[in-house]
């Protein structure tokens, strides 16, 4: 791989096999002490435009357990599949990133306040304290760099995170929708990353709506 972005000392890379593929896994972190991150890459991607990314947050109890309150889980297995049929593309894993960057401690706590109280994704974490989103997008953006990547098609419903890999200098061609199934135990999450984070889940037509705040 081709690039410039991060320092060797701060990568690593080998093959990986999964059931979708053969990857290669680079390892990589923004600096020493800092939260080590991965990048599955399939195929070449070094001077080449409109390769499809996912930038995937880091979601333990979605993406390990396959907890049904959220849709993490499968955004992530269905956008490695996505780039397993395209042939070539990248998938960044964010670790640091659990519960919009609040940690798995304070989402738990969450969690209570949601099934006790009735409140949603974003007024359980502010009622905690905590604001609703501090994820830096930074790490991804240099791996990015680091990969040759000329140009991205952003798997994502969320435009706001296009908008933030912009702003670290990553062009991004298109968005291109992930979207999951709502089901009776996601349905209340995903209206709220809807109604109040803006994100774009036309499968939710059905769903209550209420104007963002």
């Amino acid at each position: 791989m081709h690039g410039q972005g991060i320092d060797s000392g701060d990568l690593a890379e080998s093959d990986l096999v999964t059931g979708y593929g053969t990857f290669r896994a680079v390892a990589f972190r923004n600096g020493p002490g800092s939260d080590e991150h991965l990048a599955l890459v399939l195929g070449d991607t070094d001077g080449h435009d409109g390769i499809l990314v996912r930038v995937h947050s880091e979601c333990v109890t979605g993406d390990i357990f396959g907890a049904r309150r959220c849709e993490c889980g499968d955004q992530l297995h269905a956008a490695l599949g996505d780039i397993s049929r395209e042939g070539r593309g990248v998938l960044v894993y964010l670790r640091g990133h659990e519960g919009r960057g609040i940690g798995l401690l304070a989402k738990i706590r969450t969690h209570v306040l949601q099934d006790e109280h009735g409140m949603d994704t974003v007024d359980s974490a502010t009622r905690l304290g905590f604001p609703v989103d501090t994820r830096d997008y930074t790490p991804a953006a240099r791996i990015l760099t680091h990969l040759g990547i000329r140009s991205v098609r952003l798997l994502s419903n969320n435009p706001e995170k296009g908008q933030a890999l912009r702003s670290h200098g990553v062009h991004v061609a298109a968005r291109v929708p992930l979207l999951i199934p709502a089901t009776t135990d996601n349905v209340r999450y995903l209206t709220a990353k809807r109604d109040r984070l803006g994100h774009d889940l036309p499968q939710l037509n059905g769903a209550a709506h209420r104007s963002r705040p």
